[in-house]
């Protein structure tokens, strides 16, 4: 028997060396599917939220994609396949294109990174580069690479500018974040000032109004953004665009003209997987070209005269924020120490000599891009002007049917008079984008408020409507008593959700009541728990109050997915008493239960844990137990014995908790979720504050007028503080409509977003 791989002779057997080459000519095809998707998603995003910068959320520069793209570009990197046919030379050329494509589009994802993220991934994708370009020398001296060769030099070329480009333009993230913040920072302050100078709006329209300031602040500070309107991203998008371009002509010719190429005859190792890998990596390229290409034709879009001429005096000038870090870095002193004073002289004269090449090509860069960028104005110019024209003409023959819509503008729209222009963040050299910035995303906020208007909560709204809320929501005060003690010696505190949960239970477990109003509850409930949810997120993500809204969310997944507490079928109870304190007394017995069942097992008491660490069995036991014992106490004097009196008590309590958490929670979330965010999670977070008010909006015009005057903003925002406020009634001022029927206000600074 010979050894493996070996014949009897010998000799080295390799007939089946060659067999699995068209499965990897799959997995390069495969990973280059998965590449265009991600490019197609981003493109997608970008054209449905109408951002022609496109943003890289689905594909950016991390370890994932790098891997995917090392797999994409195999044949490139094949030194001794045999590659003959057309279809194999232009997949090598299709994959040497492909990650000038990618290094175009993913771009702007590096502004959304950490300073070593950046400095990881741009040292991957040199590596890689470098490789991919070392290796198709190789060919090209070898004869792997016998056709293209003029089209592969140019695409490396490419490959190299546009990894220089992004390198450099690197180099400026730290400082434009910096920038931003402290910018950020004083517009939030002019907003604070102007929120509190206008006391007369009503809570929603200041939210509104609000949210549409911190929006374009959010937005045009961004880092993808800042990055993708940079001169250098221009650029390398008018590079991405010729490699593209590259690619099409060699295909075009090859096919079209195919006596001008002699191509070999034979066949390649990867055999029909060939002209799979050339299709999915032609689509990838298309698809990943759409971004950069837009980018660069925005750019130039804006800055073509559009009436006479224009002056280009200031193309070339550069700003100080490019080379601000390289500065930075030169005056600093060395981390190393030295003791030897000649070596410490070397050292620092070789960091000045290298940083001050680095300035030299920095420079050298940014004026490369500028002068890119103007040469496709110049090349453009013309073309867009017609554009520019036509449009004009279309505008004077349009009729203007402004003053007739005037009266069906929607309420969900900011104020069109708002001046937003001194909320446009913006660097050096961006003055004349101020106009833009402002006109192209002064609508933005009331498109998410209507994408959320229309998934407003429809159920919540009409229990609100139907159980109105109590003056100053005195519900809050009456689903337990003082007189009735915990299950154990400490009392836990509550929180938002765990009391509304409960309430529901007993009012499903109620008999007589139609089975279609208990499911209208469970739905309006679900609606209003998402609020709770989110308000609790963001204020109590720590703390004692993590472990109860945790036994809360536990509890309603049963009561609403299987209409169980914990084990016990409430549909079942309903349909086997009598009556409606039969119910009760049942659940404060089971709930008793439960909490000896989990003392006698050890659960607590001996360990002397917190009420607020109690398992969720026992909060929800203890919970259960002391609100049915108080509607038992108070069962005779509200007249509860008939079953749907007990049911609207119960739907009284669950909206004047629902409206107490909203009127509260609400507008200081929606503060919070503007400012408490990272540069790179801010725009993201303003814009799920805009649709939560969008959703949210109804629902804070029937609370309006539901709320308490001058109470603490860390007070109200807490259940148990509320309920102590409503127990002492001579500390509750509640609100009264004035006598000529206005509509009462609030003047908790919290609620007009002035919180410090």
């Amino acid at each position: 028997m010979g050894r493996l791989g070996c014949s009897i002779s010998g000799n080295l057997d390799d007939s089946k060396f060659s067999k699995p080459m068209p499965w990897i000519g799959i997995y390069v095809a495969a990973a280059s599917v998965v590449c265009s998707i991600a490019m197609a998603a981003d493109a997608y995003k970008g054209l449905r939220y109408r951002k022609f910068w496109f943003p890289s959320k689905y594909f950016s520069l991390n370890a994932t994609t790098l891997t995917l793209i090392a797999v994409a570009v195999k044949m490139s990197v094949d030194l001794n396949t045999a590659m003959p046919s057309r279809q194999d030379q232009l997949a090598k050329l299709s994959s040497a294109v492909l990650i000038c494509t990618v290094m175009g589009n993913s771009m702007p994802s590096i502004g959304t990174m950490e300073n070593n993220d950046i400095f990881m991934n741009i040292m991957a994708l040199g590596i890689l580069v470098i490789t991919l370009v070392v290796n198709i020398c190789i060919q090209l001296a070898t004869g792997a690479i016998y056709i293209f060769w003029k089209e592969h030099v140019l695409v490396m070329f490419l490959m190299l500018v546009l990894l220089v480009i992004l390198c450099f333009s690197a180099l400026t993230v730290p400082t434009t974040k910096h920038y931003f913040e402290r910018k950020y920072s004083k517009k939030h302050e002019l907003a604070l000032r102007e929120c509190s100078a206008e006391a007369c709006k009503s809570i929603v329209k200041k939210l509104k109004d609000d949210l549409t300031k911190y929006w374009m602040m959010a937005h045009t500070c961004c880092p993808q953004f800042v990055m993708g309107r940079s001169v250098t991203c221009t650029a390398s998008g008018a590079f991405c665009l010729l490699g593209a371009a590259t690619l099409a002509e060699a295909m075009l010719r090859s096919y079209l003209t195919p006596w001008s190429y002699n191509f070999c005859i034979g066949k390649s190792d990867y055999k029909w997987s060939t002209n799979l890998v050339l299709v999915t990596q032609t689509i990838a390229v298309a698809v990943g070209t759409i971004a950069p290409a837009s980018r660069w034709f925005i750019a130039i879009n804006f800055r073509c005269p559009k009436r006479g001429k224009k002056s280009y005096k200031d193309e070339f000038k550069l700003e100080s924020y490019w080379i601000q870090r390289l500065v930075e870095m030169k005056e600093r002193p060395l981390a190393v120490k030295i003791h030897d004073r000649r070596y410490r002289k070397l050292a620092h004269d070789i960091k000045y000599q290298a940083l001050d090449f680095c300035i030299r090509m920095q420079t050298g860069i940014v004026l490369i891009c500028k002068l890119v960028r103007l040469f496709s104005i110049l090349f453009m110019g013309q073309f867009m002007f017609c554009i520019h024209r036509c449009k004009e003409l279309t505008r004077k023959i349009k009729p203007d049917n402004s003053i007739l819509n005037n009266d069906s503008v929607s309420e969900s729209q900011p104020n069109p008079k708002q001046d937003l222009s001194r909320f446009v963040l913006h660097l050096e050299g961006e003055e004349e984008l101020v106009e833009l910035m402002m006109k192209n995303n002064c609508d933005v906020p009331a498109r998410w408020m209507r994408m959320g208007k229309k998934m407003e909560p429809k159920y919540l709204i009409q229990l609100l409507e139907k159980f109105a809320p109590s003056q100053g929501f005195k519900g809050l005060g009456e689903f337990d008593r003082d007189d009735v003690p915990s299950l154990d010696t400490e009392e836990p505190p509550n929180c938002w959700a765990l009391p509304v949960v409960t309430l529901t239970s007993i009012a499903i477990a109620l008999p007589g009541i139609d089975h279609y109003l208990k499911e209208k509850l469970i739905r309006s409930v679900n609606q209003g728990l998402m609020f709770v949810r989110f308000a609790e997120n963001n204020l109590y993500a720590n703390g004692d109050l993590k472990n109860i809204r945790r036994a809360a969310e536990i509890l309603w997944l049963g009561v609403d997915l299987y209409h169980k507490w914990l084990d016990l079928d409430l549909h079942k109870m309903a349909l086997q008493a009598d009556s409606s304190k039969e119910i009760l007394q049942g659940l404060v017995s089971v709930a008793k239960g439960k909490y000896m069942e989990s003392k006698n097992k050890n659960m607590i008491g001996c360990y002397k844990v917190r009420a607020s660490k109690w398992p969720n069995e026992v909060l929800a036991a203890n919970s259960m137990y002391r609100i049915s014992q108080t509607i038992l106490l108070d069962y005779e004097c509200k007249n509860y014995q008939m079953g749907e009196r007990l049911y609207e008590g119960l739907a009284r309590m669950i909206t004047d908790i629902f409206g107490a958490c909203l009127t509260t929670t609400l507008p200081r979330v929606i503060f919070n979720k503007c400012i408490h965010s990272t540069i790179e999670k801010r725009e993201e977070s303003v814009r799920q504050a805009i649709c939560i008010l969008g959703k949210a909006e109804n629902l804070l015009k029937i609370l309006d007028q539901k709320s308490l005057h001058n109470l603490d903003p860390d007070q109200v925002v807490s259940i148990d503080e509320w309920r102590s406020l409503i127990k002492q009634k001579h500390q509750l001022p509640f609100i009264s409509s004035s006598s000529d029927g206005d509509k009462a206000t609030l003047s908790s600074p919290d609620l007009c977003l002035t919180i410090e």
